[in-house]
């Protein structure tokens, strides 16, 4: 880091610095397919953010919805200083990825939140929150796990209707969501995903042939 945020300060302003590069770092992804300028990692998050709060009832009440929020917010924390790491990235295994997080996470919570007094959030809240999200074992968690795969989605479909390109490769998360009110917006974006391109064939095919 070309201004690397100041340890051991008792104000969490160097903490609101190292934020500052979800901002900036674009998710990985969509780069293969020369979207250089999409979304960030704090845009990512945001939007998850956002879902949660609107579970659909049935989910909703067997949730701590404040809790799937900030876990939302918190669960890519670890990339403003890894980057995004894709499954596509064979040079780094899924054990190395945890591995470097983890170290991320703990640098946060000691290295900057270490000293800065406790208020509505702490450190060692963010680091169990973070914790808890890569266990994947609460129902909070497996909520989250599939808003992460729901916005994929979403962003999929955006992306491919305002540049026309194919992100095909991205629809398989849709069968990797486990709860059945996720399912449901996912199968709702994919039936918009196949209108999109039923119609794009359709004016393609008229346009050929007038």
């Amino acid at each position: 880091m070309p201004h690397p945020p100041e340890e051991n300060s008792e104000s969490p302003v160097p903490f609101f610095h190292l934020l500052e590069r979800l901002k900036t770092t674009k998710r990985e992804g969509w780069r293969r397919f020369g979207i250089s300028y999409g979304e960030s990692i704090s845009d990512h998050m945001y939007r998850m953010a956002i879902m949660t709060m609107l579970a659909p009832p049935s989910l909703a009440a067997r949730l701590n919805i404040p809790h799937c929020t900030k876990m939302a917010l918190i669960h890519d924390m670890a990339e403003s200083l890894v980057g995004d790491i894709t499954p596509v990235d064979k040079h780094v295994s899924k054990a190395e990825k945890a591995r470097r997080e983890g170290e991320v996470m703990d640098y946060i919570t000691k290295n900057l939140l270490g000293g800065v007094p406790g208020g509505g959030l702490t450190g060692e809240e963010i680091r169990r929150v973070f914790q808890e999200y890569e266990d994947n074992e609460t129902l909070e968690a497996r909520f989250v796990h599939d808003v992460d795969k729901m916005e994929l989605l979403l962003q999929m479909v955006e992306y491919e209707r305002a540049l026309g390109v194919d992100l095909s490769e991205f629809c398989h998360v849709a069968q990797r969501i486990q709860l059945p009110e996720v399912k449901e917006w996912a199968a709702t974006v994919l039936k918009e995903r196949e209108a999109f391109w039923r119609e794009r064939a359709a004016a393609n095919n008229s346009n050929s042939s007038s």
